[in-house]
């Protein structure tokens, strides 16, 4: 048997604007039938003999994720929730951790949630081959098969010995020139860095405690004090953070003479750019992505994306048309790399538009800002079927509800009615109130906001589903 340990971290940074450090790539939808994380969980179904899976993700980011898990019909499923982000050598010493004081299956199949795989069967058959040699001890990675002479990926070059259809690893190599990428598509000795493994859990933390004996313990009393929500695990804060932050590679997989690499040919990519998503998604007779509302005229080899809006373009060769409902980005795909430089300029300006999606995510459903002024703030709400709004309270804000879709159940101080569409109710500063819908379809809420500050953070939760009584989130 093996545990899926899927790796939910990470910013997306290279996918802005779409991609946001609240609301990062593996959320979202690019070439399959779901995002890119459903992809993944729908992947790991294809493999025989897997247990209940396990994500590592964020505390910000478990909502969403548990949200992804249900949608594509896992239970159960666990949650390993980090305090803040210390790469993937500590996270993974938590997972392996909780694994065996749980009696989960001890192979650890690691996989990151925001890459594509084309050819699920391949992978399928792929981690087959990779089983004997982890189960005897082996670190065994995925070494993607190069198309190309790729300079944006790590390689790993095989060795001789072999345990089955494992090789062994030689040695892993940063990524190169272009010259030497030539050189080492030529050889055919080769392989692209996929960043998945397929190990055992006691194997990997006795190798982790010979190299990074501070990484072992930490994660390891990180993963035993705990506490627990249904599926959410939440790591010990201070505990984790001691764990000095490194990848599984530069702490385990370089060190250790058992590295094993298998040969993956599946259709991989890590969708790392916006050239990533041209390049496996499905293209017209022109050679273009086109997703939304898009309108193209002599427009070739491009990847043209409209998430809320028309966007028409002419005349034009190799672009990148990235349209949300707050930002718009175009650059040439070649020059897709650079978008890094953007963003950290604009996180020196402090906008928000690097952190936040205009819609943003909530256990109960989601809302976003149509319009905001001096005093006044204006958004919709979507409250999904059998979803509720914790019963809170604001200091400095008022709010006026209209529903415009769906049955509203509310909780006005002491009082509770129902509100039907185009009934409307007003909350006066420092009433307490609670939202839900009982109803069979989402409940759709334009909610006017007023008042001298009407910050996220204005809000004192008195009850609430979703275990977030602490917290400061809004709703």
């Amino acid at each position: 048997m093996i545990t899926p340990v899927i790796l939910c971290g990470g910013s997306g940074t290279r996918l802005w604007p779409m991609s946001r450090a609240k609301y990062p790539k593996q959320f979202h939808r690019f070439a399959g039938e779901g995002t890119l994380l459903e992809e993944t969980i729908a992947r790991v179904r294809t493999i025989d003999g897997t247990g209940e899976p396990i994500a590592i993700c964020n505390e910000a980011f478990r909502f969403l994720t548990a949200e992804q898990f249900r949608r594509q019909g896992v239970e159960p499923f666990t949650l390993l929730l980090e305090p803040e982000g210390r790469n993937t050598a500590p996270a993974l010493a938590a997972a392996a951790r909780y694994i065996l004081d749980h009696d989960q299956p001890p192979l650890m199949l690691v996989l990151p949630s925001d890459h594509v795989i084309k050819d699920a069967g391949r992978f399928a058959e792929a981690v087959e081959r990779a089983r004997p040699a982890a189960a005897s001890g082996g670190f065994v990675t995925f070494g993607v098969v190069p198309t190309a002479p790729e300079t944006g990926y790590g390689y790993i070059k095989a060795a001789g010995g072999r345990v089955d259809d494992a090789m062994s690893v030689e040695r892993f190599v940063e990524k190169p020139d272009a010259a030497t990428a030539v050189a080492f598509l030529e050889s055919g000795d080769y392989f692209w860095n996929s960043g998945m493994f397929l190990l055992d859990a006691s194997a990997y933390l006795t190798a982790l405690s010979s190299f990074e004996p501070e990484i072992a313990d930490h994660a390891a009393e990180a993963a035993r004090t705990t506490r627990r929500t249904g599926e959410m695990v939440f790591l010990d804060d201070e505990s984790f953070a001691r764990c000095p932050s490194k990848s599984i590679d530069y702490a385990v997989m370089e060190r250790t003479d058992r590295a094993f690499v298998v040969p993956l040919d599946a259709g991989w990519c890590d969708v790392g750019s916006w050239r990533g998503v041209w390049q496996v998604c499905d293209r017209d007779a022109d050679g273009n992505v086109a997703m939304g509302d898009v309108r193209l005229t002599d427009v070739k080899n491009s990847c043209v994306i409209a998430e809320d809006r028309l966007v028409v373009a002419s005349a034009l060769d190799n672009v990148a048309i990235i349209d949300t409902r707050d930002v718009t980005y175009v650059a040439s795909l070649d020059a897709a790399q650079d978008i890094r430089d953007v963003v950290a300029g604009l996180q020196e300006e402090k906008r928000s538009e690097v952190e936040h999606h205009p819609r943003v995510y909530r256990p109960w459903g989601s809302f976003e800002s149509i319009d905001r002024g001096q005093g006044f703030q204006v958004k919709r709400l979507v409250v999904n079927q059998g979803a509720k709004i914790s019963l809170q309270y604001h200091h400095h804000r008022s709010e006026h509800w209209v529903v415009v879709r769906g049955v509203a159940t509310v909780q006005r101080g002491e009082e509770t009615f129902e509100l039907e569409t185009n009934e409307s109710t007003y909350i006066p500063a420092g009433m307490i109130h609670k939202l839900s819908n009982n109803g069979d379809e989402p409940l759709e809420v334009i909610e006017v906001q007023t008042g001298s500050y009407l910050g996220e953070d204005d809000i004192v939760r008195l009850e609430d589903s979703y275990g977030r009584i602490k917290e400061k989130a809004s709703c």
